[in-house]
């Protein structure tokens, strides 16, 4: 029984010492996505609450928590409440089986690649749900837009994942990573690179791919009928997912914890300060797309992932296999 309860423990405590971090970085990346913004358009940004305005999502969140929730009277009550839930919880879980070193993972499965795909494929549920239970056409709207948006580029990021699954031979995170000790994948496969950051976009619902929040046309999008904390749930669960994207670009094509160099004083900076740091690297990335290219027209947007970016990476596919088996360079296990 000791046993059993001491399990459970260490299990509670490895769930915490994940997703509290996560939370906090998730405050942060608020903070520095502003700032981002507000580098490109020469302007100041959070300053005023606390040093440099670091404070400023701690207050924010502070708004959302006492600001009332009000439920539409149509709506479905029900899923208007679920909806948010299922968004912020499918995006922390996702987070399981993200390795920060060799040793550091909470759940070294040997599917990792496969369950993040699931996880991330079912946030469009919540999305959904939200949008319809609203009983309003401009959130319904908005989750139309994001159920098409989302399933559309899941299939270029599936190919693309393949692509790189095919030069390790493993469906385990760890194993891509230390697969690239000499060499990151996004040397030979930098094209994928760029169709999975652009992918990545568009599936986080991040300019200029947007349109599920088009505030233009659909006052808010599936989220113009929440408040409050349910509210920033929806924002909790989305800035999640994209941190969730940057660490999967860095341990698909980035060498995840491996140093750019094993030389000093490289080698001495620990494991997960370099996965971090290749986040934060492709999160600033994706806040300068943000600040600088205006909004696809939904037509567009359609067009680029099942016109273009299907057909290119299906045929770079076909040659990284085609390379591989000429070359001898199947991984054999």
């Amino acid at each position: 029984m000791i046993e059993i309860f001491y399990t459970i423990f260490q299990e509670t405590y490895k769930i915490l010492f994940l997703l509290l971090p996560l939370l906090t970085a998730v405050a942060m990346i608020v903070w520095l996505d502003r700032r981002v913004w507000a580098f490109v358009q020469k302007r100041r940004g959070p300053n005023v609450v606390g040093p440099f305005g670091l404070l400023q999502s701690l207050a924010d969140a502070l708004k959302y928590i006492f600001k009332e929730v009000i439920i539409p009277a149509s709506s479905n009550k029900v899923i208007f409440i679920l909806a948010p839930i299922i968004t912020m919880t499918l995006a922390m879980i996702a987070w399981a089986v993200i390795p920060f070193s060799e040793s550091f993972v909470l759940a070294n499965i040997n599917v990792g690649i496969l369950y993040i795909f699931a996880v991330s494929s079912l946030g469009v549920y919540g999305i959904i749900m939200g949008g319809w239970a609203s009983n309003s056409k401009y959130p319904f709207l908005g989750a139309i837009r994001s159920a098409a948006q989302m399933v559309s580029y899941e299939v270029s990021i599936g190919v693309i994942i393949i692509n790189v699954l095919l030069c390790v031979g493993s469906l385990n995170l760890t194993d891509i990573v230390l697969a690239q000790k000499n060499l990151w994948f996004i040397i030979p496969l930098f094209p994928m690179f760029v169709i999975f950051f652009i992918s990545a976009l568009a599936e986080t619902n991040r300019p200029p791919f947007d349109l599920p929040e088009a505030e233009a046309e659909l006052v808010a999008g599936y989220q113009t009928e929440y408040s409050g904390m349910m509210y920033a749930m929806f924002w909790l669960g989305e800035y999640a997912n994209i941190l969730l994207m940057c660490a999967l670009g860095s341990i698909l094509f980035l060498g995840g914890w491996l140093a750019p160099i094993d030389l000093y004083p490289f080698s001495i900076i620990p494991s997960p300060i370099w996965l971090i740091i290749k986040i934060l690297f492709l999160f600033i990335l994706f806040s300068l797309v943000k600040a600088i290219v205006p909004r696809y027209r939904y037509d567009q947007l359609m067009k680029l992932g099942w016109k273009i970016f299907l057909p290119l990476s299906l045929i770079w596919l076909i040659l990284t296999s085609g390379f591989l088996l000429y070359f001898d360079l199947l991984p054999t296990n």
